[in-house]
């Protein structure tokens, strides 16, 4: 049976708050090391974990309660005075932070948390009792967390038998009868588990069917897949939904009304003019419903950063530097669905950036700079996008260097690697296999971290830029819709063929007539405005023939190129609800729409059809005119 039988809405509430409160501590501590002697600080701390133990009390995660209590009881010294803020001590509180994210891991999948690492509970404790420097010196480095399903049982000398008792006991929670001679780790844990046992049972009792480790039969959460379904909504969100919702069904009942008094032969001015302004005003009621409840999904990005500081912390201090890392535009709001599939990007970025970009601190006074290196994330709002940046102030990238290493590893030709420009050089970065590191290491040097990036951020339909200046810095730009639902987009028509393209990358719109087309290196280009530029026939990206001359030409702009897409005519603006297709996604199409007909569309993914044509991009000019050219 269930320990968490009737209380599995008090699970979800607890997981919900719990987490954020850790990720509210992980980013306090990393503002704690810098400014330790920041009282404030350290009273929130304190009572982040004092209201962790507390709701884990309430669910009898005892080893949850004696983790908290432990740290709990760390913090109230240093907020007394009895005991100094410094990085050895981080380590070790950090290491518990990391441990307790572990067991939340646990209570997600049903299962009560298992006892906390004993060489964390052993340094958490010589760290109250004044010794943790004398503990530190037998290790050799900070333990990393790993995750925990049952206490870990001591390892055999290499060649010997199993400790199969030990093994038992460690998955089984039952000691044996027999007296057995317990190596020091399971001696560790023993003494571990009297203190547990005394906190736990003096603060909230503990049942007879209580054991570490022990499973529940996994409920609702089981579904979700690791995802979080739940989403938090401003209530005057919510009230706005609901007085919208009540106007349209006011405006239903007026055109319902309406539609009965022409259906009985009233068609006079009046009820044709009562008609157009019900019609004009569901329109916008229903406009203003669907952004008000996009505002729903809408969720502040500042979430996603709260555990980026932790991660640059940590990684700066394995490799020797000192990294700040700063938040920008924390209350930038982006869809939910989204801000998971940002985690592991931003991850990727970060660590190429803390490893690969900055400098070490003597390396950086050596080049007249600060010892301590800044990485910023950034998140701003620019239009209906969202601009996500990874800056740092650390080396920069050279552009020759990445083409050579890209010809060591045989990812590009030397005629190919003649023609790149910098730009085109630095995105040799996302070529999948693609690395400079000269080791393979834990954190890079397999060449799949930028492939990875890119990859995800597609997937969301947005784009990456690199802007690098050698000695400067560099900064990864990302670039993504505000929302995956709903999609601005301009109809355009093939043939008899509507199709629809973004209309974030439209610029205008231009009639295209024969004399305006000229032929520059065996390429059609028109002049807009002094520019030459290219003109793409639709038809040619599809894969389509040519048949006839396209009589407007639709002015696009991405990060990498601006060209002229050559259609046939257009059909005016939509806001397209993406249906996306999962089991069949042919190249090239984002997803479909449903026009008000019932006609179904293709929103084309027009980044993924020009980088489809490489360099073969373009068509002569008698290949565009087509059947007009030859004629003349």
């Amino acid at each position: 049976m269930s320990d968490f039988q009737g209380m599995e809405d008090l699970l979800q509430d607890f997981l919900v708050e719990a987490t954020d409160l850790l990720s509210g501590v992980d980013n306090k501590l990393v503002d704690l090391e810098k400014t330790p002697g920041d009282r404030g600080l350290l009273n929130e701390i304190f009572r982040g974990f004092h209201t962790i133990k507390g709701g884990a009390g309430f669910l009898n995660a005892h080893e949850l309660v004696a983790l908290c209590h432990l740290t709990e009881n760390l913090f109230d010294k240093l907020r007394n005075g009895e005991m100094n803020v410094t990085p050895v001590l981080m380590d070790v509180i950090l290491d518990a932070t990391a441990i307790v994210r572990d067991m939340f891991g646990a209570l997600e999948r049903g299962m009560q948390p298992s006892a906390a690492d004993a060489g964390v509970m052993s340094r958490l404790r010589s760290a109250l009792a004044g010794e943790l420097s004398a503990a530190k010196e037998s290790v050799a480095a900070p333990a990393a967390p790993v995750a925990r399903a049952v206490p870990s049982a001591p390892a055999a000398p290499v060649g010997s038998e199993p400790d199969w008792v030990a093994l038992h006991q460690a998955v089984t929670g039952v000691v044996p009868s027999a007296p057995q001679a317990v190596p020091e780790p399971a001696a560790a844990r023993s003494a571990n588990d009297g203190e547990v046992a005394e906190v736990v049972n003096a603060a909230f009792g503990r049942r007879a069917a209580d054991r570490p480790g022990a499973s529940a039969p996994t409920g609702r959460r089981d579904a979700e897949k690791g995802r979080d379904n739940s989403i938090r909504v401003d209530t005057s969100r919510l009230d706005q939904v609901l007085n919208l919702s009540g106007e349209i069904g006011l405006t239903k009942n007026r055109l319902t009304s309406l539609r009965a008094d022409i259906l009985a032969g009233k068609s006079d001015s009046d009820t044709l003019h009562a008609l157009d302004a019900a019609v004009s005003q569901l329109d916008l009621l229903v406009s203003d419903l669907q952004n008000a409840v996009m505002k729903t999904r809408m969720q502040p990005i500042g979430r996603l950063f709260q555990k980026y500081p932790r991660i640059a912390r940590d990684l700066a201090r394995n490799l020797g530097k000192d990294v700040e890392l700063a938040l920008v535009g924390e209350e930038t709001e982006i869809d939910k669905t989204m801000i998971e599939d940002l985690s592991d990007p931003i991850i990727h970025l970060i660590r190429n950036a803390v490893d690969h970009g900055v400098e070490t601190p003597d390396e950086r006074m050596a080049q007249g700079k600060s010892g301590k290196s800044v990485v910023r994330l950034e998140a701003r709002q620019e239009g209906d996008h969202i601009v996500i940046m990874v800056a740092d102030d650390g080396r920069g990238m050279n552009a020759e260097r990445l083409r050579a290493k890209a010809l060591e590893r045989g990812l590009i030709t030397d005629e190919e690697a003649n023609t790149l420009d910098e730009r085109a050089s630095l995105n040799l970065v996302f070529l999948p296999g693609f690395s400079t590191a000269a080791t393979v290491s834990d954190v890079s040097g397999r060449g799949v971290g930028m492939d990875v990036v890119k990859t995800n951020i597609q997937k969301l339909n947005g784009s990456i830029e690199i802007r690098s200046v050698q000695g400067k810095g560099t900064t990864f730009v990302i670039s993504l819709p505000l929302t995956l639902a709903i999609l601005p987009v301009l109809l355009v028509r093939l043939a008899e063929q509507h199709f629809a393209v973004p209309l974030s990358m439209v610029r205008e719109i231009l009639p295209i007539q024969q004399e305006d087309i000229q032929e520059v290196g065996g390429r059609a280009t028109m002049v807009v405005r002094g520019e030459v530029m290219p003109v793409l026939p639709l038809a040619r990206l599809l894969g389509w023939p040519q048949k006839n001359h396209p009589q407007y030409g639709v002015l696009m702009q991405s990060a990498e190129s601006s060209f002229i897409l050559a259609i046939d005519n257009f059909a005016g603006r939509e806001d397209a609800v993406i249906k996306s297709l999962d089991d069949f996604r042919p190249k090239g199409v984002a997803g479909v729409t449903t026009l008000s007909n019932g006609q179904i569309v293709l929103i084309l993914d027009m980044k993924e059809l020009l980088g489809s044509m490489g360099d073969t991009r373009g068509v002569s000019r008698s290949s565009l005119l087509g059947n007009v050219a030859r004629a003349a």
